[in-house]
C-alpha cells in the first residue's frame, strides 16, 4: 500500500497502523494527522478520493465527518460563553422564547451540550428536503415535548443536537453556526474545515459509502451486545427514533446536503483541518493564540453525563459538547475530549500530552463510537508516547 505524507521521528508506528487499515480493515481512502504541542508530527493520506473511484486521495482531500461535527460545533457555544455572550446555565427559552412550549421551560443551555435535554427524537421526523431548510429543524424541536424530564438523565441527541445548538447560536449572534465558525475560527486560522461547504471547495470532497473489513485481532469487541442490536432494530426504540429524526436520511454525497450547515452531522474536513482545530483549542498553533482558555478546556472535559445512555444503550461519558475518554469511545488518556463520527471519523485533544488528533475516511463501517481503524491509530500514538 502506497501512503503519502510524513511522520516525525519516533511516530513511524502510526504509519504502520495506517497501512494496516487499508490492508486488513477495509479502508479505501483516508487520512490521519496528529499535532503535538502545536507542531504537526503525523500527516498521512492514501487510497482513493472516492470510496467507489480510482482517482488518488491527495493532500487537501476532505470528507464528511458525520458526528465528529458535534465537537466542532460545541466550540461555538463554549467560545460564546468564554466571551461573555452566553450563559450556560440560562434556560434555552431565555434566548429562544418559542422553545419554552410543551414543558421545556427548564431546559438549560448546558443540557443541550451534555445530552440531558430529553429531546433526542422528533415525533414527526423531517424529510430530507425539510432538513436542508435552516428554519424547519429548530421549529420541529421547539414544538417537541421532552421524552424524559430534562436534566434527569442523558441520551445521545444524534440529530436534534444540531438544531438545538444552531438556533441558540443564531439567537445570540444573528448568524448560523457554520457562518460564525467560518468568520471567527476556521477562516482566521486557515483550517480546511467547513460547516456548510462553499461551492469553491466542493471539488475537494470525495464520495463516501459503506465498506466492510476484518476485525483486528485482540481489538475492541466487534459484535455489540444483544440489547444494543435490538435497540437499533426496534422502530419504536429511542435509538432508532433518534437516528431517524430525518427520514430517510439524506444522501451524504448530494451537493445540496453538503452545502447546508447541520451542526450535528455534516462538517467537511481534511484530517489536518480536524486535528489542527483541536490543537488550536488547547494551545498555540502556527503563531495563532489558543482558542480555549484553561477554564474553558475544563468546561469541555469535566464530566457532565455518565453511565447508561438512553439512546445508545451503552455507557457513555460527556462533558459540555464533547465525548470523554471511556470504554465506549477510547481516546488517548482519561483527560482527552473530542468526538467520533459514526462509521469512522475521529477528532480529539489531550491537554496533558499536547496531542491533537484527526482521522477522516470515505469508507463508513457499522461502528458508532469506536471504529477499529481510528482506534488502531490512537493505540499507535499511545504506544509512541509510552502511555
Amino acid at each position: 500500500m502506497d501512503v503519502d505524507g510524513t511522520v516525525a521521528e519516533g511516530f513511524e508506528p502510526v504509519r504502520d497502523a495506517f497501512v494496516r487499515n487499508f490492508e486488513t480493515l477495509g479502508d479505501r481512502g483516508a487520512a490521519v494527522a496528529v499535532y503535538r504541542d502545536g507542531r504537526k508530527v503525523v500527516d498521512l493520506w492514501g487510497g482513493t478520493k472516492d470510496v467507489d473511484g480510482t482517482a488518488p486521495w491527495e493532500r487537501g482531500t476532505a470528507q464528511v465527518v458525520r458526528s465528529a461535527t458535534k465537537g466542532v460545533a460545541a466550540a461555538v457555544l463554549l467560545l460564546l460563553h468564554q466571551r461573555g455572550q452566553l450563559d450556560l446555565d440560562a434556560p434555552v427559552g431565555h434566548y429562544w422564547p418559542e422553545f419554552k412550549a410543551r414543558g421545556k421551560e427548564r431546559v438549560l443551555v448546558r443540557h443541550v451540550l451534555n445530552h440531558r435535554a430529553g429531546l433526542p427524537i422528533l415525533d414527526r421526523p423531517l424529510t430530507p428536503q425539510d432538513a436542508l431548510d435552516p428554519l424547519k429543524g429548530p421549529e420541529a424541536v421547539a414544538a417537541q415535548a421532552p421524552v424524559w424530564e430534562p436534566g434527569t438523565g442523558h441520551g445521545y441527541h444524534a440529530l436534534t443536537y444540531g438544531w438545538l445548538l444552531d438556533e441558540i447560536v443564531r439567537r445570540v449572534t444573528g448568524q448560523g453556526t457554520g457562518e460564525w465558525l467560518a468568520s471567527q475560527v476556521t477562516g482566521p486560522l486557515g483550517l480546511d474545515l467547513w460547516l456548510g461547504l462553499p461551492e469553491s471547495e466542493a471539488g475537494r470532497v470525495g464520495r463516501v459509502g459503506r465498506v466492510e473489513g476484518a476485525e483486528p485481532a485482540g481489538g475492541l469487541r466487534a459484535r455489540p451486545k444483544r440489547s444494543v442490536t435490538e435497540a437499533y432494530e426496534d422502530p419504536a426504540s429511542l435509538t432508532r427514533r433518534a437516528f431517524a429524526a430525518i427520514s430517510p436520511f439524506p444522501d451524504q454525497n448530494d451537493p445540496a446536503y453538503r452545502a447546508t450547515a447541520l451542526p450535528a452531522t455534516n462538517a467537511m474536513a481534511t484530517a489536518d483541518g480536524l486535528a489542527r482545530f483541536y490543537a488550536a483549542l488547547i494551545g498555540d498553533t502556527n503563531g495563532a493564540a489558543r482558542l480555549f482558555t484553561p477554564q474553558t478546556v475544563e468546561l469541555a472535559r469535566a464530566e457532565e453525563s455518565a453511565g447508561p445512555d438512553r439512546v445508545l444503550v451503552v455507557g457513555t461519558r460527556f462533558g459540555l459538547g464533547y465525548m470523554l475518554h471511556g470504554s465506549t469511545s477510547p481516546f488517548l488518556t482519561p483527560g482527552s475530549f473530542g468526538h467520533p463520527g459514526r462509521g469512522g471519523a475521529l477528532g480529539f485533544a489531550d491537554p496533558e500530552t499536547g496531542i491533537a488528533f484527526g482521522y477522516v475516511t470515505n469508507g463508513f463501517r457499522k461502528t458508532v463510537t469506536a471504529d477499529p481503524r481510528a482506534q488502531g491509530l490512537v493505540r499507535a500514538v499511545r504506544g509512541v508516547l509510552g502511555l
